[in-house]
C-alpha cells in the first residue's frame, strides 16, 4: 500500500511517500480502507522525535493519529463491526498510521462515522475530539455554571473544547487573534480575549479549569486567573510523574518527568489550584459519545483545508505553520 513514512527521527525531508505492506488485522482488529485522515502537530512532534523516549515507535513508522475511512476486514473475535461499515477513529498509541491506505484498529479505538459528516469532517474529530473530552469531562468534571479558559480556541483543540464546554453549561473564555474572534464567538465562546490586544491574565479572574496547549510564558500566566482549587490541564506539557504512571514508565523516566513539571507544580501549590498533564488516549467508547453529541448539533467541525493524499507533507508544514482554524485533513479517496 502507499503510505507516507518516517525511517528516522528529525525534520520534515525524513518523511517520504513509499510502499509499505498491507497490515494485517489481529482477531480483534478492524481493518480500515482509509477515506480521510486528520493532520495533527502531534505528527510533526513525534517526527522530530520529542517523544520517543516514552513512545518507542519501532521504524521505518507511518504517521498520522486520525481516521475515517470504509471497514474491509474484521477479526474472529470482533463483534461491533462488519464489512462495509463507516467508522472513525484515533488509533492507539503504538498502532497510528493515518497516513495510508489501509490501517488496523483495534476494536475498542473504533466508533461508527456520524452519518451527516463527510469522510473529511469526520477525520478532523477523533484526537482533538478526545483531548477535549479527557481535559473537560473525565478529568476537570466540568459542571454547568462552572468558569473554563480554553487558550487558543481557534485551534483543532480549541475549536472542538469551545463546543464541549458550552454543551456542558460552562461560561466560556478563550484567546485567538483579531482575525478569528469572530469564528471563536461563532463556536460559543462567551468571553474572547483577543491576544494582540490584551493579556488575559489581567483580564480574566476566578476560573475553575484552563486548558492550556501553549508554551511556559502562557501555561504560568494561566495560573492567575484560577481561582483557589481551579484545574490547570496542559496538553503541552510538561509531563508530570502521574503521566509516568500511567504509561508504566521507569523509575528513571518518572523521575525526569516529575523534576521537569516541578516548577509549575509548586507555583500551582502557592496559589492553591492543581496542576496536571494530560497526553489523551484511545477510547472508542467515548468517540462514540462525541458522535452522538455531533449528530445532535451540538458539535460541529471545523476543517480549515483538505489536502490530496499526495500533499501530506504539505499538509504537515502548514500544520506547524500554526495558522489553521480549526483541523487539515488529508483526503485519499473522494468521500
Amino acid at each position: 500500500m502507499q503510505a507516507f513514512i518516517l525511517d528516522r527521527y528529525g525534520s520534515a525531508d525524513r518523511v517520504r511517500a513509499g510502499d509499505m505492506p498491507d497490515p494485517e488485522p489481529r482477531e480483534d482488529d478492524v481493518l480500515v480502507q482509509i477515506h480521510a485522515a486528520g493532520v495533527n502537530l502531534l505528527d510533526s512532534k513525534i517526527r522530530n522525535g520529542e517523544f520517543k523516549s516514552f513512545l518507542r515507535y519501532r521504524l521505518p513508522l507511518i504517521l498520522g493519529h486520525d481516521v475515517a475511512g470504509v471497514v474491509v476486514r474484521v477479526g474472529s473475535r470482533v463483534r461491533r463491526f462488519k464489512p462495509g461499515d463507516e467508522v472513525y477513529a484515533r488509533p492507539a498509541d503504538g498502532r497510528v498510521g493515518a497516513f495510508a491506505e489501509f490501517i488496523a484498529i483495534k476494536e475498542d479505538d473504533v466508533a461508527m462515522k456520524p452519518p451527516a459528516l463527510t469522510m473529511a469532517e469526520a477525520a478532523s474529530i477523533p484526537l482533538v475530539g478526545l483531548t477535549a473530552w479527557q481535559a473537560l469531562i473525565e478529568r476537570a468534571k466540568l459542571e454547568p455554571g462552572q468558569k473554563v479558559l480554553i487558550q487558543a480556541g481557534s485551534g483543532g483543540v480549541g475549536t472542538f473544547a469551545i463546543q464541549l464546554a458550552k454543551h456542558a453549561g460552562a461560561t466560556v473564555a478563550t484567546t485567538t487573534s483579531t482575525d478569528n474572534v469572530d469564528l471563536v464567538r461563532r463556536l460559543g465562546a462567551d468571553v474572547v480575549v483577543d491576544y494582540k490586544k490584551e493579556d488575559f491574565a489581567n483580564v480574566l479572574r476566578d476560573y475553575d479549569v484552563v486548558l492550556n496547549s501553549l508554551d511556559k510564558v502562557t501555561l504560568e500566566k494561566s495560573l492567575r486567573v484560577l481561582k483557589p482549587g481551579g484545574q490547570l490541564i496542559s496538553i503541552s506539557g510538561p509531563p508530570d510523574a502521574a503521566f509516568a504512571r500511567s504509561i508504566g514508565a521507569s523509575w528513571v523516566l518518572r523521575m525526569v518527568m516529575s523534576a521537569l513539571s516541578r516548577g509549575i507544580r509548586a507555583q500551582a501549590k502557592r496559589r492553591q489550584v492543581q496542576y496536571s498533564f494530560l497526553f489523551m488516549r484511545a477510547d472508542g467508547g467515548q468517540l462514540a459519545k462525541i458522535t452522538s453529541l455531533i449528530d445532535k448539533g451540538f458539535i460541529r467541525p471545523v476543517v480549515d483545508r483538505v489536502f490530496p493524499f499526495a500533499s501530506t507533507k504539505e499538509a504537515m508544514a502548514y500544520v506547524e505553520a500554526g495558522r489553521a482554524k480549526g483541523k487539515v485533513v488529508v483526503s485519499m479517496r473522494e468521500s
